[in-house]
């Protein structure tokens, strides 16, 4: 069996029984934020990587959570219904937006500029529609009335949601790499360099590209519900707006855009960033993280494209092996 097979199912298995050996609840609670977010940036770099820049995806997320909390409280619709059809919905918007973007070829800024509109959008409509949404107060999720958590998918137990959270993010994983190893995968990188001659080789390239943005807005979705239902608390500015789409795009860009766990590493320092500037400064640091987001991403971008694990990895390959090997 392959080394890194082993590595990762060695890794994998120790993440699994983590809580069972460490159970400090507030440790706990920061690597399910972890997991979730990952989850969500690893959604966005399926698109990132190959030139499709979205600042739209925090109205994706929006979708996902307010949807799934709004067909619970009004509807009585469990959350286990609620989030395909918060995914269906994300998924149609994701397809409304970016078919005539694709259809005639409206790319780069431009396409930045479309998601951009989008995601103001979704945050426009969270805030305006406050009678059911809350708007900027928030929103809350009911109890199960039921006195069981498991049918409104809420469980106080930090151990189950980090293995739901630990779930997702491996199927993120897979589903980052199955894309990497897909025909998908050689079609769009011919469309990024040009889509002239892809189309003249056969690509047919907006379905092409609608295939990565419809997988990417679907999981994005789906890390929106999940977050919702994990903090039993949402606000526009925690799951939808720009904020939440330059987030995503500082975490991958930082933590490596071309590398699947690239996404989790900027995870781990997003999480990190807002951990301590809310347990240093309390209120007064509020937006600073944004700020911070910003600076970080000027700089990795001329001084360390790839991120901080693709330039760790390339690094490891360039290095000269050890005399004697082969």
């Amino acid at each position: 069996m392959n080394s890194r097979y082993i590595a990762w199912a060695v890794g994998l298995a120790a993440l699994v029984a983590l809580p069972f050996v460490y159970r400090e609840p507030y440790h706990l609670h920061i690597l399910v934020l972890i997991l979730i977010w990952s989850f969500a940036y690893t959604a966005w770099s399926i698109m990132g990587r190959f030139g499709l820049v979205s600042l739209g995806h925090g109205g994706f997320m929006g979708v996902g959570a307010y949807v799934t909390a709004l067909l619970w409280n009004h509807l009585d619709v469990s959350p286990w219904i609620g989030i395909p059809i918060s995914m269906a919905a994300a998924g149609v918007l994701a397809l409304v937006v970016a078919y005539p973007c694709f259809r005639f070829r409206i790319t780069g800024h431009y396409f930045v500029l479309v998601t951009l509109a989008l995601s103001g959008i979704v945050l426009q409509v969270i805030t305006a529609t406050r009678d059911y949404t809350g708007g900027s107060l928030g929103y809350t999720p009911d109890r199960a009335r039921s006195g069981s958590g498991l049918m409104a998918l809420q469980f106080d137990d930090k151990t189950t949601w980090y293995l739901i959270a630990l779930f997702v993010w491996v199927v993120g994983l897979l589903i980052w790499r199955w894309v990497d190893r897909s025909m998908s995968r050689y079609a769009m990188e011919a469309i990024s360099e040009d889509e002239d001659a892809a189309a003249a080789a056969g690509v047919n390239v907006t379905a092409e590209k609608l295939k990565i943005t419809l997988i990417s807005a679907l999981m994005t979705a789906l890390a929106g519900a999940l977050y919702c239902q994990y903090q039993m608390f949402i606000s526009p500015d925690t799951v939808s707006g720009i904020a939440v789409s330059l987030q995503m795009v500082f975490a991958v860009i930082v933590g490596g855009l071309y590398v699947s766990l690239g996404p989790t590493v900027g995870a781990v320092i997003t999480i990190m960033l807002a951990e301590v500037l809310r347990i240093g400064f309390g209120t007064k640091a509020v937006g600073w993280d944004n700020l911070v987001y910003g600076v970080l991403l000027v700089i990795f971008i001329i001084f360390l494209p790839k991120g901080i694990l693709g330039s760790v990895l390339d690094r490891l390959k360039t290095q000269p092996k050890p005399s004697g090997t082969k």
